[in-house]
């Protein structure tokens, strides 16, 4: 198969793929369906046997059964073969028989046949059992469980970002300790500010708008790529400064853990990335309770300090001496205000997985992001005046929160739970980047930005590619910063607050444009968030430039580039693969292709004429007259004994399709053409294409309900062995070869791991015609 399509598209229609997490079967242009059309006719007018080839075929493609009309989907573009997409198959046995109308389950069948039995069983023991894609509205969250899925990054980062904000201000003294209160306040306003900006996001983007949707429609592809840029940095850094600060917080109660920090850290990654590959559903059942607790824990220090503070008529406790070593001025304050808004990390994750919630979703994802402002602004608040009420200053060995919990418990137990529970949620915090850093990968990917293996869901319905890429990004920079969490700290601000600054500015263009109802309210909201976001943007890029922030700004700009050429080698080949009418060269001459004989006790005429009635007017026929299914002797010697059928698996009607075709019609043999689709909309789209050029080919679509391609082809090929295994299917598979080797990673390899899926069956001959770009 081809393993690209061959045109472009506007990211809006990129995006509506009927399945999520399948790569969508671009929308052909006026010029493209013309072009098709003119193809058509030319196949029609120097193939007057085309007639032949569609009756002719030697085996029943349907598999000497028709679907039930509940099996057909949709009904209205003809039969479709629902045909397992696991095996296994066993070679010399039959297939098993298609499921009755109805009975097919959500989770996948044994395994599938194109890898190791015992690999696969692991995999399944692991990650449990593959789920059709119908079960993607089973896999979506409650409010309930939305809230500490998606939240759980914002609401534990109150555990870091008061005492990075103290940190810095303790370099001036009891001087710098003095604006602990005004600069909480001023992040606290920041905090409510951008949550009322995103809520206006969400009313705009009902079906998600993180910000590289809003930067892109709104500003431009090259700042939706620089927001894309800054998420997937903060992304990254997230699941890296959580950890660190979980293990921080388990080496503050037991420090003779200290030694092991990063093996521990890395540990949780490794957990991290098995969780979230079974499914968004059951990582959020297991991460739900630790963002629970800490809330609880929280809340609890919170009333506790605060009841205590109130015994002594809120008077501070007086702080211990502390020597400057800098002097107060602008830039250290404004370096403490950057510090403390990495407590705002998290906000956007609502507005990008807008889909992840049931519906109706951008009501419930409104909702839970009013929730997760209110729980974030009271815990960073509560947090804030506890260090002041109780004089906490910076400790080596111990965070803030660990004293809090000391000068509040003592060592008893509610300080094990305090220190247990921060510990969780902040190893399980990285849980909200393992949701939207795949989203928005596998969003760059629908949009020729990034490899398009990224925009594929695997069989747990999670975007696997992008989960391992990202566990893989965070355990080296949480390996080459020690797991420090004071050390990764600098880099965490630019890439967040670069998103949303972008974000919100694409908003006031948004709002600006449309001017709809309520539209100056929801302006101004979204232009006071974005400005704020700037000046958090520009104050960390200039205080924290040399501490760490210049790696964040290199990191984007890496990704700039990468992801402009990887969209300029996309547009390339689809310019390549487009339709041309002087691209394919067909024979100036009547082509008639030979009937393979029918099998012995089998009637038909040699002609291929077919009995009237048979479906699309094919000949189909007894399949209880066929061989009986078992292993096919090779012992053909002469050109006589060779029984054609010739099987063209087929992506897209491109010019490497396209050229496949012309080469199968050329060998004058029955001819079957394949399809995979792995949803209703690509198979309806594939079918108005291939009647547009005229149907001229039998064709069968297989609808593959575990996004799966190559075990749903070596099955069904494998089936019409069984049909008949005096026959020799030649499979002749449309590739895509670069000229440039280094381009290869950023394509589909269908075509190789098909042909060495197909190679251990007897009497199948895989070819590929190779389109080079």
């Amino acid at each position: 198969m081809s393993g690209t399509h061959g045109n472009t598209s506007n990211a809006k229609s990129t995006r509506s793929a009927a399945v999520p997490g399948s790569t969508p079967l671009r929308a052909l242009d006026a010029q493209q369906l013309d072009v098709l059309r003119g193809v058509g006719r030319e196949w029609q007018r120097v193939s007057a046997g085309c007639d032949v080839w569609r009756r002719a075929l030697p085996v029943d493609p349907d598999l000497g059964s028709l679907p039930s009309p509940a099996q057909i989907t949709p009904a209205r573009f003809g039969r479709v073969v629902p045909v397992s997409p696991f095996g296994p198959t066993v070679l010399g046995t039959p297939p098993p028989r298609l499921p009755p109308a109805g009975a097919a389950e959500e989770e996948g069948p044994p395994s599938p046949v194109d890898r190791p039995r015992g690999i696969y069983r692991l995999r399944r023991l692991l990650l449990g059992p593959a789920l059709a894609s119908t079960a993607i509205a089973r896999e979506r969250m409650r409010k309930l469980v939305a809230l500490p899925v998606l939240s759980a990054d914002a609401l534990s980062s109150v555990a870091y970002g008061p005492e990075a904000m103290l940190v810095v201000l303790v370099l001036a003294g009891s001087a710098g300790i003095g604006y602990t209160i005004p600069i909480a306040a001023t992040i606290v306003f920041l905090m409510l500010a951008i949550g009322v900006s995103y809520r206006q996001t969400i009313r705009a983007y009902p079906h998600g708008g993180g910000s590289y949707i809003v930067a892109s429609d709104n500003l431009g592809r090259v700042p939706g790529l620089v927001a894309a840029a800054g998420l997937m940095t903060d992304y990254i850094l997230t699941v890296a400064v959580s950890i660190a600060a979980g293990v921080a917080a388990i080496t503050s109660a037991l420090p003779s853990l200290d030694s092991s920090s990063v093996l521990i850290g890395v540990a949780a990654i490794a957990v991290l990335l098995a969780c979230n590959l079974r499914g968004i559903r059951q990582a959020g059942a297991i991460f739900a309770a630790p963002t629970y607790a800490f809330v609880i824990a929280m809340v609890a220090l919170i009333a506790v300090g605060l009841a205590d503070a109130g015994d002594r008529n809120f008077d501070p406790v007086p702080d211990a001496p502390a020597g400057a070593t800098e002097g107060l001025g602008i830039l250290l304050v404004m370096r403490a205000f950057a510090s403390g808004a990495t407590a705002m990390t998290g906000i956007e994750a609502i507005s990008n997985a807008v889909p992840a919630f049931k519906p109706v979703e951008w009501r419930n994802a409104r909702t839970t992001l009013t929730w997760m402002i209110g729980i974030l602004v009271t815990l960073f608040a509560g947090i804030v005046a506890l260090i002041h009420f109780d004089g906490i200053l910076p400790r080596s060995g111990e965070t803030a929160l660990s004293q809090l919990a000391h000068s509040n418990y003592g060592s008893g137990p509610m300080y094990v739970y305090t220190q247990a529970a921060t510990a969780a949620v902040l190893l399980l915090a990285a849980n909200t980047a393992f949701n939207d850093f795949p989203r928005v990968l596998s969003l760059l990917a629908r949009d020729d930005h990034a490899p398009r293996l990224f925009a594929r869901m695997g069989d747990r319905l999670a975007f696997s590619n992008g989960i391992i890429l990202l566990s893989v990004a965070a355990g080296l920079v949480y390996v080459a910063f020690d797991g420090r969490t004071a050390s990764l700290i600098p880099l965490y601000a630019v890439g967040v607050f670069l998103a949303f600054s972008l974000s919100q500015a694409g908003m006031v263009v948004h709002w600006w444009r449309l001017r709809d109802r309520h539209w100056r309210k929801s302006l101004v909201f979204n232009a006071t968030g974005g400005f704020l976001s700037a000046v958090v943007l520009v104050t960390a890029g200039i205080t924290k430039f040399t501490e760490g922030a210049w790696v964040a700004l290199v990191a984007v700009g890496a990704f700039l580039l990468v992801t402009t050429r990887i969209r300029r080698h996309y547009d390339t080949v689809a310019a390549a693969l487009r339709l041309q009418r002087h691209a394919i060269e067909l024979p100036r001459r009547t082509i008639a292709p030979r009937v393979a004989a029918p099998a012995e006790g089998v009637e038909g005429s040699p002609d291929g004429s077919g009995s009237p009635g048979t479906p699309e007017g094919r000949e189909v026929r007894d399949p209880e007259a066929f061989h009986e299914p078992g292993e096919a002797e090779e012992t053909e010697e002469v050109p006589e004994e060779i029984r054609h059928l010739s099987l063209v698996p087929i992506e897209t009607l491109d010019r490497a399709g396209m050229r496949a075709l012309a080469y199968a019609a050329s060998l004058e043999q029955p001819v079957l053409v394949v399809h995979v689709s792995t949803g209703v909309r690509e198979a309806e789209t594939f079918r108005e294409h291939w009647r547009l050029w005229g149907d001229h080919l039998p064709l069968q679509e297989l609808v593959s309900p575990y996004r799966a391609v190559i075990a749903p082809l070596v099955n069904y090929i494998e089936a019409l062995h069984h049909q008949r295994p005096d026959l020799t299917l030649t499979v002749i598979l449309p590739e895509v070869v670069m000229r440039q080797r280094r381009y290869s990673a950023l394509h589909g390899r269908t075509a190789p791991r098909l042909r060495r899926a197909l190679r251990p069956l007897r009497k199948i001959v895989v070819t590929s015609v190779p389109f080079h770009v």
